[in-house]
C-alpha cells in the first residue's frame, strides 16, 4: 500500500504525538533491537519523524546514562546505553521518564538514534538518518523536506 507523503513542513509546532502501527524495527551488530507495531511518532515542523518504541518490544540490554537535556515541549529527556551482539553503542537511544503535559503517550517509550544503529526500517523500508548528531528522525520516502539538522540549518 503506497502511502501519502507527507511534508515536514506541515508538522506541526508545538510537536504533536500520536500511535502508529506501522511496523518500526531495528537491527545491529547482526542482532534484533526492537520490532514493534505499538510505536508513537513524534512529528515537529522541519523534522523527519521520530519513532518511540514500547520498553517491552526493546529486545537489547539498556543501561540508563547520565545524560539528560531539556525540550521546551516534552520535558526531560534521559538517555541510554544499548548492548547488543556484544558491542555497545553509547547514548543510542532516549526517553522522556516524566514527560510534560500533552506527551503522556511517550511514558515508557524510547526513541532510538537510527544513525548510530545498523538498520533501521519502517514497514521494511530501510530509513536515512536525519542529518546532525543532536536529531533523531527517521527519513523515508513518504516524507519530504528540507530537513533540519543538515549544514547551515541550526538558525531554522
Amino acid at each position: 500500500m503506497r502511502r501519502a507523503v507527507e511534508s515536514v513542513w506541515d508538522y506541526p509546532r508545538p510537536p504533536r504525538a500520536e500511535a502508529t502501527s506501522r511496523r518500526i524495527a531495528a537491527r545491529h551488530a547482526g542482532e534484533p533491537v526492537f520490532d514493534s507495531t505499538r510505536a508513537v511518532r513524534v512529528l515537529e515542523t522541519s523534522h523527519p519523524p521520530v519513532y518511540y518504541i514500547p520498553r517491552e518490544d526493546v529486545r537489547a540490554a539498556l543501561s540508563p546514562s547520565t545524560r539528560r537535556t531539556f525540550c521546551e515541549f516534552k520535558g526531560v529527556a534521559s538517555y541510554w546505553d544499548l548492548t547488543v551482539g556484544g558491542t555497545v553503542v553509547p547514548g543510542a537511544a532516549w526517553s522522556y521518564e516524566e514527560p510534560s503535559s500533552g506527551y503522556e503517550l511517550l511514558t515508557g517509550r524510547l526513541a532510538f538514534y537510527p544513525a548510530l544503529l545498523d538498520e533501521c526500517t519502517v514497514d521494511g523500508e530501510r530509513v536515512t538518518p536525519q542529518e546532525g548528531d543532536f536529531y533523531g528522525g527517521w527519513r523515508t520516502k513518504d516524507v519530504t523536506g528540507p530537513f533540519k539538522g543538515g549544514p547551515g540549518t541550526a538558525g531554522w
